[in-house]
C-alpha cells in the first residue's frame, strides 16, 4: 500500500493588515482546512508574533514553525487530526 502525501497548505495572506485580521484569517483558514493538513500565514503585523502563538495555544492549534523572511513573518500551524 502507498501513503498519501498530504494536502499541500493553505495560504492565508495578512500582509498589510493589522490586528486582529492575521489572526482572523487564520482561524478562517483552519477551519477549512483538512484535518491534519497546514495553514501557513503570511503577516506583516509585528504584534502577529505575540497574537498568533497565543491563538493557537488557546484554540488547540499547533505552532509548527515562525520565521521571517524580509518584513514578512511567516507562521506555520497545523489542524490537529480530530
Amino acid at each position: 500500500m502507498t501513503e498519501e502525501a498530504p494536502p499541500a497548505p493553505l495560504v492565508a495572506d495578512a500582509r498589510g493588515h493589522r490586528c486582529p485580521v492575521p489572526t482572523l484569517r487564520l482561524r478562517r483558514a483552519l477551519e477549512r482546512a483538512a484535518p491534519g493538513q497546514t495553514v501557513r500565514l503570511l503577516a506583516d503585523d509585528p504584534l502577529a508574533r505575540i497574537d498568533v502563538p497565543h491563538f493557537c495555544a488557546s484554540e488547540g492549534y499547533r505552532l509548527i514553525s515562525s520565521t521571517m523572511q524580509g518584513r514578512t513573518l511567516i507562521f506555520e500551524v497545523a489542524r490537529g487530526l480530530g
